[in-house]
């Protein structure tokens, strides 16, 4: 298995928790094949999301951030002269992908991966299904037409929960050539989730770890009446309930303000990296004694990805928020892995047991990209 990263950060806890034989700290744009070992069974792509994002500039796939989806292609390129094409691509990313530029980002990227000899289709998968954050993500998996998947994988048509509307439509402005070479991917609907919000939140600190009381009045002053009504209505209900805030900048009647945010369906918001100190999330713990907040530490959110507590972390808080606020749910790459992407590397179906031969089926090898 091979690693690139940009991040010095990133790169040394990678080092701390995995080793670094597999990691090259580079920019995509400076990696060549070459550092690329064997032939892979899987690339994986997880190119910055900022350009492509809601909250950020709108610029696409020309973005100098999110433009490094082109280095990837040239690799990708480079790899297939050489005769060393991997069977499965993966490229991650937010949901903006498929509109970005009015869709026009995701026909190119469409195009550049089907003309590498790819069949491609894509799922949006939500942490929310695995654990208590809401997190929905666009998975492009990309099939070489030299590999037939197994038929449990592919779907005759859009499927929930993977293909919402905003999928749908982005293959609707494909144009015909491309959708030719779509494919629906198939994936049994996960079990109800089982880990709550409260499983993840440490609530029993210490006091010097909880905003005073004065700064807990202060976060609830800049609420709207909706939300002050949802605290209210939550603490009606007694006992413990734990909510979670964003801050965020809304225009009311002509004007700026900035609120906070609270809601209580047992999810987290969407992790973000540290970006302003509007990035970090609140906890709102509402007793039948008082009200207390703090900002979610970096171990909660690491929970909230699915790292287990002995995953080492930056010492530093902001890198620690960098690190999960970038990531990938685990158990969601877990559950994609199972149903889809061992299926497909292994020729064997996801709903048998046993060993079905395939001429991409080795070791573990797949160079990861961020």
């Amino acid at each position: 298995m091979g690693s690139s990263s940009v991040s010095p950060q990133k790169a040394r806890i990678y080092r701390r928790n995995w080793g670094g034989d597999a990691l090259v700290l580079a920019d995509i744009a400076a990696l060549a094949s070459a550092d690329l070992p064997d032939v892979p069974d899987l690339v994986w792509g997880s190119f910055p999301c900022q350009d492509l994002s809601v909250a950020g500039t709108g610029a696409g796939l020309a973005g100098q951030r999110s433009g490094s989806f082109w280095s990837l292609i040239g690799v990708l390129h480079d790899l297939k002269v050489q005769g060393r094409v991997p069977p499965l691509i993966v490229l991650e990313n937010v949901l903006g992908t498929l509109s970005a530029n009015g869709g026009a980002d995701f026909i190119a990227l469409c195009r550049a991966v089907a003309e590498l000899g790819y069949d491609l289709g894509a799922v949006v998968m939500d942490a929310a299904d695995f654990l208590p954050q809401s997190r929905p993500r666009l998975f492009i998996i990309a099939v070489h037409r030299g590999v037939t998947p197994p038929d449990a994988v592919v779907a005759s048509g859009p499927q929930s929960p993977w293909h919402p509307p905003a999928i749908v439509t982005a293959y609707q402005r494909l144009p015909q050539r491309l959708q030719k070479h779509w494919r629906w991917w198939a994936m049994p609907t996960p079990a109800p989730r089982v880990l709550q919000l409260a499983d993840v939140i440490e609530t029993g600190l210490p006091a010097d770890n909880w905003d005073t009381p004065l700064k807990t009045n202060r976060l609830l002053l800049m609420m709207n009446e909706t939300h002050l009504q949802k605290v209210a209505l939550a603490k009606a209900q007694g006992g413990m309930v734990i909510g979670t805030i964003y801050k965020r900048t809304r225009v009311e009647q002509g004007q700026k303000f900035q609120r906070a945010e609270v809601r209580f369906d047992d999810l987290a918001g969407c992790l973000r990296t540290p970006g302003g100190g509007s990035s970090l999330q609140h906890l709102l713990v509402l007793l039948p004694e008082a009200i207390r907040s703090r900002v979610m530490s970096p171990r909660e959110t690491a929970r909230l990805m699915g790292l287990r507590d002995s995953y080492v972390l930056p010492e530093k808080a902001l890198e620690a928020y960098q690190l999960t606020g970038d990531g990938v749910a685990v158990p969601v790459v877990r559950y994609l892995a199972k149903w889809l992407l061992e299926p497909v590397v292994t020729g064997e179906s996801p709903w048998k047991h046993g060993t079905v031969s395939s001429p991409f089926a080795s070791q573990a090898k797949i160079p990861q990209f961020s």
